[in-house]
């Protein structure tokens, strides 16, 4: 394990080399907050970042930390982000680790609570629109039930999702020491600059048979505004905001709208 640069350190990112990751890195600095990355090979960050003062970069597996090494690398965060995820590849999807993000969820949120911090941290954690928060009664068709049923059964990534954001869900719950959103962004899309986006309390249209598009850039925003907004976080704790790209038409003016 190694470790390089210094300083106040206030969010810890995982996931930061992915494609996603890499842009809320980027968008945290540019807000002016100190950022901590645990990656395994810092090389894959971007050059824009890799040499900025206020990141600090561990080099390291997640999994492979011990319980007193992630206590330490999350001390004096206020925020912790993943966009962990499966890579699209035979390995990356029926390789080990299968509960790469529940795990990572777990034992970030373990480490958080034996800092025993006095205020409450933040855990945000980028999911999927196919994923369906079960607090809610969100409309899903049988059709949709069924594919979704399958996708279990044969998409290890897919539980993987499910039960991370349900330890938040559930097993952490509300009004405890970490608060939390999960993120939910449809049909991934790569595009250069942040747009105008709609974000909503559940999905508006069906993952599976009507899917939206939703660019990473979009995605890293958003997940920075609940970072550093506070307005915006209270909207959106113990929520699982779903995020869409606006039709440029008619949402010329809802960039990050809290739209239910």
């Amino acid at each position: 394990m190694g470790v390089t640069g210094g300083g106040d350190v206030t969010t810890l990112v995982v996931g930061a080399t992915g494609a996603t990751g890499r842009l809320l890195v980027e968008q945290l600095l540019d807000r002016g907050e100190p950022v901590r990355v645990i990656v395994r090979s810092p090389e894959r960050l971007p050059e824009a970042i890799r040499g900025r003062d206020e990141l600090t970069v561990v080099t390291a597996s997640v999994l492979d930390l011990s319980d007193a090494e992630l206590a330490e690398h999350v001390r004096g965060c206020r925020a912790v982000a993943s966009c962990l995820g499966h890579t699209l590849s035979f390995a990356g999807i029926f390789g080990q680790p299968r509960r790469l993000v529940r795990e990572a969820t777990r034992r970030l949120c373990e480490a958080i609570e034996a800092n025993g911090a006095d205020a409450s941290t933040k855990f945000v954690l980028m999911n999927t629109a196919g994923n369906s928060n079960r607090d809610l009664e969100e409309r899903v068709s049988f059709a949709q039930r069924c594919v979704i049923g399958l996708l279990r059964l044969l998409v290890p990534p897919h539980v993987d999702n499910e039960q991370a954001a349900d330890f938040l869900r559930v097993e952490l719950g509300q009004g405890g020491p970490i608060e939390w959103s999960v993120v939910r962004p449809d049909g991934l899309i790569d595009e250069a600059d942040v747009s105008d986006y709609t974000v909503h309390a559940s999905p508006t249209r069906s993952a599976i048979f009507n899917a939206g598009t939703t660019s990473r850039v979009n995605v890293a925003h958003f997940m920075a505004a609940l970072i550093t907004d506070e307005d915006m976080w209270r909207g959106w704790r113990g929520r699982m905001p779903v995020i869409y790209n606006a039709d440029a038409e008619k949402h010329r003016t809802n960039r990050g709208s809290l739209n239910d």
